[in-house]
């Protein structure tokens, strides 16, 4: 079992920036992709970026690419989510996920989701 647990999400004024934080726990994960989704209000989950552990391979939705940066501390089993010129349509409730596939498809463990809201 893994436990995931997010924090960093907050309120944030459009063109700002928010740091996501994912402490992850349990078993090994010496092999696991860790990464990010998020879920809009009355839309689906999707797929916002991932990072694997072996070699800091990165993908990205492409609606983030050149805004999120991904990366990991995998001494300190966290993975962050470093989000710059945030628009409103950003808001969302952010996942971390863990997943023994690349690029996390599909998700073997999710964390409880941290808020982020962009005002215009």
């Amino acid at each position: 079992q893994v436990q995931l647990v997010e924090s960093g999400g907050g309120l944030v004024q459009a063109g700002g920036s928010l740091r996501l934080s994912c402490v992850a726990s349990g078993r090994t994960l010496s092999n696991y992709v860790l990464g990010w989704f998020r879920q809009a209000p009355g839309k689906e989950r999707e797929f916002v970026a991932a990072i694997r552990r072996s070699d800091y391979l990165t993908y990205y939705a492409d609606f983030v690419k050149g805004r999120f940066t991904i990366s990991r501390d995998n001494a300190k089993n966290t993975v962050y989510l470093q989000t710059n010129t945030l628009k409103p349509e950003d808001t969302a409730v952010y996942y971390c996920a863990a997943g023994s596939s690349w690029p996390l498809n599909p998700v073997d463990y999710w964390g409880q989701g941290t808020q982020v809201t962009v005002s215009s």
